[in-house]
């Protein structure tokens, strides 16, 4: 009697390591890195915030979201991807929220062959699309995206001269690299180059610079709330002439911090920005409002930011792929892994809360023109002005 107890014990044990393994491969698990604390919270907060509203279930499969807080900080974000995959053994990660911890994890990411969706703009995230940015795609709009509005619309609105002052990091460099090719080629005059940290308190000298080359207009490459400080001494130190910021700086706690100097602001930005302002024909409008109207329902009016719609469309892009991905593997595997970045990697005509995404191999971003709109700060809100060419 004892020794058929003991035999049933073991098949009870045996059943039970199959039916958790089972329920281990009915499983995805999606690994998260935020900047919801530290200098980048204003654009980490809403984007943490949008994981709530996303499905917990894709392709019959139960989704487990791990979210890590990289507090802004680069050695933490490796950290923290270097858990989610070795430790916790996600199939994804979405992060980070910033260009430089983005781009600090690429290396575990492709060294792990785990698919990664950066929510950071630079476009030397995923370019070139070498053997390393292979497993790396990303949903914001790239800053070379970007600067072509800008240098349009500085050209359009006769501006010959132009100061540039950006973070003294990779999304700074970033920018002034494609910002100043653009330039160059539309006949714009750098005539400053000035940079400041995400921390900094003052950028007096570097704006007396500024004032002293005496430019047309000056373009402030920064982003979340920081990017407010060099706007503000500007204006205190009674510059007259146009400020253009990037789409960086399109939530509301910017708008908030900068208060009355940022009146008069330009800045290519996403749809989702001014989404109830899109015309009905704009193929953008219907997917910017649907998360738009998700967040605001569960945070309050006002409270939807273009960051948060980044992560939206990195989750998009996830469920969309997941499907897909289904056919070939289980998640939990490495084939798993193989087959969500394939399926990322062809992913054709989803529209999303910033555009509609054609990823190919050579485009890991897949954003076009309908992915940014001209907007202007008036009255201390954002206002459409027309579609950024």
């Amino acid at each position: 009697m004892t020794r058929k107890i003991g035999k049933l014990s073991f098949q009870l044990v045996a059943v039970a390591a199959l039916f958790c393994s089972a329920s281990t491969w009915a499983q995805i698990k999606v690994g998260v890195v935020v900047s919801a604390t530290g200098p980048a919270a204003s654009l980490g907060i809403p984007e943490k915030n949008t994981f709530s509203l996303m499905p917990r279930e894709v392709g019959g499969k139960t989704v487990e979201y791990i979210i890590l807080d990289d507090a802004s900080d680069t050695t933490t974000a490796v950290k923290d991807i270097r858990k989610l995959i070795f430790d916790d053994k996600v199939d994804l990660i979405i992060g980070s929220t910033v260009t430089p911890n983005s781009l600090a994890m690429i290396d575990v990411a492709a060294e792990s062959e785990t698919p990664m969706i950066s929510m950071a703009a630079s476009s030397s995230i995923v370019e070139p699309v070498d053997a390393r940015r292979h497993w790396i795609f990303k949903t914001p709009q790239n800053d070379a995206q970007m600067a072509t509005a800008i240098t349009a619309h500085m050209a359009g609105a006769g501006i010959k001269t132009v100061a540039f002052i950006g973070f003294s990091d990779a999304y700074g460099e970033g920018w002034f690299r494609e910002f100043s090719k653009l330039a160059d080629a539309r006949k714009l005059k750098l005539v400053a180059n000035e940079r400041f940290t995400r921390g900094d308190t003052s950028v007096t000298g570097q704006v007396l610079k500024i004032m002293a080359a005496n430019p047309d207009a000056v373009l402030i490459a920064g982003s979340g709330t920081p990017a407010a400080l060099p706007q503000k001494v500007l204006k205190e130190r009674g510059y007259k002439g146009q400020i253009y910021q990037t789409h960086g700086v399109a939530n509301n706690d910017f708008l908030r911090v900068c208060g009355k100097d940022c009146e008069g602001l330009w800045l290519p930005a996403g749809p989702l920005v001014v989404a109830d302002q899109l015309p009905v024909y704009n193929l953008v409008k219907q997917s910017s409002m649907r998360y738009k109207v998700a967040y605001e329902k569960v945070y309050g009016p006002g409270s939807v930011s273009a960051f948060g719609g980044h992560a939206w469309d990195a989750g998009l892009l996830f469920a969309t792929a997941v499907p897909v991905a289904l056919k070939t593997a289980q998640p939990g595997t490495k084939e798993f892994k193989k087959a969500l970045r394939d399926a990322l990697e062809n992913t054709k005509n989803l529209p999303g809360a910033h555009g509609i995404f054609n990823m190919s191999k050579t485009d890991h971003n897949g954003l076009d023109q309908r992915s940014r709109e001209m907007v202007k700060v008036v009255d201390g809100k954002w206002k459409l002005v027309g579609q950024a060419r």
